[in-house]
């Protein structure tokens, strides 16, 4: 799979308030399996995701996965809706509804967003479900679930729409070491099914080892890109030397 962001520009605010968090960035990758984008708080990381996943609309610059643009701009809406439906996203808040259960949460956009029957949904939600180890947690509302069951339930969400392309945004910054590690084993176990992925993480040394490709981010501008190995290694830019070494250092 072939993705390339091509300067792209995202502002928020106005006036003297405004922010500029993406800068006139370009990235070009094509997926082995794993991209892993890096860098510094605030530099551009998660709002670079939402822009790949159609959630964001850029200020300017344009995005193509397999060289066919996201239809951000003269185009219905539904054809933005329809890009959105080949991607699985899964966010560091869960984003599950609280008054839903486990279950109904996977459904839903089976049923609401790509119009899947409700037996024929509930069969593929119970599937993944399984396979995620979530059978007995299915009639649990969310709130009655540990932050690493509520985490495998929007991973199950994400899977159960069977997408073209998995995005996760910081997965595990709201859960403790027991289940970070949960978490991060279950990712592990996506990247041997071939699922191409991108990965925005603050966990250095789950990157180094799930990660076929680093794209470094830093003041709304990619940086650095190149094999995992070579950018832990020895990282070529000033910016991102020091970023390891804070990294490292702490």
């Amino acid at each position: 799979m072939k993705l390339e962001a091509l300067g792209i520009t995202k502002t928020f605010g106005l006036g003297k308030d405004h922010r500029r968090v993406l800068d006139n960035l370009t990235l070009k990758v094509e997926f082995p399996h794993v991209l892993a984008l890096l860098g510094p708080s605030g530099g551009g990381k998660s709002t670079l995701l939402r822009v790949i996943a159609g959630l964001e609309r850029p200020d300017g610059g344009e995005v193509l996965l397999d060289n066919e643009p996201v239809p951000f701009r003269d185009q219905p809406v539904s054809a933005l809706r329809t890009y959105r439906r080949r991607l699985g996203v899964v966010f560091q808040a869960f984003n599950l509804f609280p008054h839903m259960t486990a279950l109904q949460n996977v459904v839903l956009p089976l049923t609401a967003v790509h119009g899947i029957p409700e037996k024929e949904a509930k069969e593929r939600s119970l599937g993944i479900m399984k396979r995620l180890g979530l059978s007995e947690h299915g009639e649990k509302l969310p709130g009655q679930l540990s932050g690493g069951q509520r985490q495998r339930v929007a991973i199950a969400r994400a899977l159960a729409v069977k997408p073209k392309f998995l995005l996760f945004d910081e997965p595990t910054s709201a859960l403790d070491p027991e289940m970070t590690a949960e978490v991060l084993s279950l990712i592990a176990e996506l990247r041997q099914e071939g699922i191409p992925m991108l990965l925005v993480t603050h966990e250095m040394g789950f990157a180094r080892k799930i990660a076929d490709q680093v794209a470094f981010l830093a003041n709304g501008r990619v940086l650095e890109q190149g094999e995992v190995g070579n950018f832990f290694s020895k990282p070529q830019t000033l910016e991102a030397q020091r970023f390891m070494a804070k990294v490292l250092a702490y």
